[in-house]
């Protein structure tokens, strides 16, 4: 392998030692030339470290466990390939699909991975994502297929742009793909059977679940602030205005309540109007910093 490989595979992993070496014999066995193995050991207790370095990977490790999200972006500044292809260290995702994930950005920008709806797991866990990917959908502009896969590449030099905003959890592939989409990045989903994953998920339901709500919300309001100040500016404008025709038609009256409701709105949707602007400032900022370092502008 040269000093500076055309592609780096991005493995976190977590106390993945009874399977992390089979990933790794997999992923040799799809023959890619000119590759980067870098297993990212997040604090684990066992002996993961040991085995992906014995697979023929390039090995950091967290001196304790921060989260998958802090593995990845730890890969990411870590990366020596042009192409980035980040994929679990529990088994799930197939390697040999991985040349046809680096194969399609030479069209798009971000290529993933992207689970039959079947393939969820409980009713809960199925609800929860469609909800996701629905408001995900809403705010991007864009039908997202499957909001959490963590099987997907990249140019690093698109990742790198982002990483200081990934979360440190297991959100990160819900951030990245919006902060993709909002800025004009082209994302393609391939379908893929995912494996059955070895031990247990360690994503839980509800903390999780919350915190990938609040992560959309708050990519939402950094790149498409009106896509969620407005629905709310509107709910109460129009709460204003129902209150006051009940108020004008059975008291004669214009209430303190219609007041407070219909300034609410208005209040709501000069702060969007507001935080629009800073996100398209902030757009051009990040379109500048990529001229200046050699991308193409978004």
């Amino acid at each position: 392998m040269g000093a500076t490989p055309a592609v780096s595979i991005i493995i976190p992993a977590y106390n993945e030692a009874e399977v992390v070496g089979k990933v790794l014999e997999e992923i040799n066995a799809v023959g890619l030339t000119d590759c980067e193995l870098l297993v990212v050991d997040d604090g684990s207790t066992d002996n993961t470290a040991e085995v992906a370095a014995a697979g023929g990977a390039r090995v950091i490790r967290h001196p304790y466990n921060i989260g998958n999200g802090a593995a990845v972006k730890t890969g990411l500044r870590a990366a020596r390939g042009d192409a980035v292809v980040m994929m679990d260290g529990d088994g799930q995702h197939p390697p040999a699909l991985i040349p046809a994930l680096i194969e399609l950005l030479s069209d798009y920008h971000m290529v993933v991975g992207a689970r039959p709806r079947r393939s969820e797991a409980g009713w809960h866990r199925m609800l929860a994502n469609r909800f996701y990917s629905w408001f995900a959908s809403y705010v991007a502009q864009y039908h997202i297929e499957d909001l959490t896969s963590g099987f997907r590449a990249m140019r690093r030099t698109d990742a790198l742009r982002f990483v200081d905003m990934l979360p440190n959890t297991f959100s990160y592939p819900t951030t990245i793909t919006l902060a993709f989409l909002r800025s004009g990045l082209a994302v393609k989903y391939l379908p893929v059977e995912f494996g059955r994953r070895t031990g247990h998920s360690k994503i839980r339901v509800w903390e999780d679940g919350a915190r990938f709500l609040l992560i959309i919300s708050k990519v939402a309001t950094l790149f498409a602030p009106f896509r969620v100040f407005v629905p709310v500016s509107a709910a109460f404008f129009a709460t204003g205005l129902g209150y006051y025709g009940y108020t004008f038609f059975t008291q004669g009256r214009f209430t303190n309540m219609a007041a407070l409701l219909l300034s609410t709105g208005v209040i709501i949707f000069m702060m969007g109007l507001v935080s629009e602007q800073i996100a398209q400032l902030r757009m051009d900022r990040l379109a500048a910093d990529s001229t200046r370092d050699g991308q193409s502008p978004p």
